[in-house]
């Protein structure tokens, strides 16, 4: 099974968006060494914490930092743009760094109402989001007598990803045949109906013969659970301060004892749900909740998130999983 990696440029206390992106090229640059197929950033705006707003500028940042792991967005929210000027970012990303790029693209805004209308977003294309995809395919693959092409972009094979936390995402990516992403690090309500929605559904396409789907889960791993265990508290406080709708920057851990005071019952419950499909603690608990969840769905590709902040810390995580799912794999 190949594994992946999903970062947002997460923004620590204390630091920029500059110090962000140098850390996510190192963890790009890890994951290459540790065999990870794929690195992919996120279009999220107006988030304080978030750096990854101009997300096919970072990829191209990103590729140049490294030399094959795959580079590319999960996603690009394309209402939020043009499809042909879409189709010219990562055909121009696919033309300097051939083989490399991927194209995940989802329909939500990706912020707050005032932020996309700052976007000149009309909130009524996300109800054309199918015929926006077709369209953006269409640019990658002209059609006979096709009048406007996207240069750089056509003919170039870009994988082009349906990206969902929901049943809509999985029957898109059946119907059009193409492979599929569950956001299941932050919205797992859906995840095994999603999966099989899209299983039973898949029609064989020019882009896939069958049908190939990838779940984001959450891991954060250390030598010890404890360790893990405090570590995790960061994406805990996180979460707790988005759903209070207080986005600050990326707190550092805090104990357990302090995390319940931190948050109120009604919030643990709530943020707990959010994070269940996560993998937290050492080596061995981590292998354990992963196995147990490929009993319960099917997939190709597990794709892991991990906001960790001290970065020593984090790239130690990723190195530790790397070996876990080798371990898994043989």
């Amino acid at each position: 099974m190949k594994y992946s990696i999903l970062d947002l440029a997460n923004i620590n206390q204390k630091e920029t968006p500059s110090d962000a992106f140098h850390r996510a090229a190192a963890l790009a640059q890890l994951g290459e060494v540790q065999g990870y197929c794929r690195f992919w950033v996120a279009e999220h705006h107006n988030m304080v914490n978030i750096a990854s707003s101009a997300t096919a500028v970072l990829i191209g940042y990103l590729a140049s930092q490294t030399e094959k792991i795959r580079l590319g967005s999960g996603g690009i929210m394309l209402p939020n743009h043009s499809p042909l000027m879409v189709a010219e970012a990562f055909g121009t990303l696919e033309s300097l760094y051939p083989g490399r790029i991927d194209l995940g693209v989802g329909r939500a805004p990706g912020t707050d109402p005032q932020t996309s209308y700052a976007l000149r977003r009309d909130p009524s294309r996300a109800e054309h989001f199918p015929e926006e995809v077709v369209e953006l395919l269409n640019y990658f693959h002209p059609q006979d007598n096709q009048r406007i092409n996207a240069i750089p972009g056509m003919n170039l094979s870009i994988p082009v990803w349906i990206l969902g936390s929901s049943l809509f995402g999985a029957q898109l990516a059946a119907h059009l045949g193409l492979p599929y992403a569950f956001a299941a690090h932050f919205a797992p309500t859906h995840m095994k109906e999603a999966l099989t929605l899209y299983r039973e559904r898949f029609r064989p396409s020019a882009y896939l013969d069958k049908p190939y789907a990838m779940l984001c889960m959450n891991a954060v791993i250390a030598d010890s659970n404890e360790e893990a265990d405090y570590l995790f508290t960061t994406m805990e406080q996180s979460f707790t301060q988005l759903i209070r709708d207080d986005r600050k920057l990326t707190p550092p851990p805090i104990s357990r004892e302090e995390m319940e005071r931190y948050w109120n019952p009604m919030e643990k419950r709530h943020v707990s749900s959010m994070l269940r499909i996560s993998a937290v603690g050492d080596p061995n608990r981590a292998k354990n909740f992963i196995e147990e969840l490929l009993t319960e769905i099917e997939v190709e590709e597990l794709m892991f998130a991990g906001v960790i902040y001290e970065q020593e810390k984090r790239l130690r995580s990723f190195q530790l999983l790397s070996e876990v799912m080798r371990e898994i794999n043989t």
